[in-house]
């Protein structure tokens, strides 16, 4: 019976895992991020603090 490797070298497209988890790692640090400029966008909205709204928007375009 003939054994497949998981990570032969024929799967190009194949990632190890120390890449996958800093991908998740990386995806997770975004979402974060985008989380808590979406509160700050919600409270300067509230102050009506016009200067860091715009601030904090052109941040939040930058990282999505």
């Amino acid at each position: 019976m003939e054994k497949k490797l998981l990570r032969s070298p024929q799967q190009p497209n194949e990632y190890t895992d120390s890449e996958f988890a800093e991908m998740i790692l990386n995806h997770a640090l975004v979402q974060f991020k985008r989380e808590k400029l979406l509160k700050e966008i919600d409270l300067t909205l509230e102050e009506g603090d016009k200067e860091l709204f715009l601030q904090l928007t052109e941040e939040l375009k930058k990282i999505s």
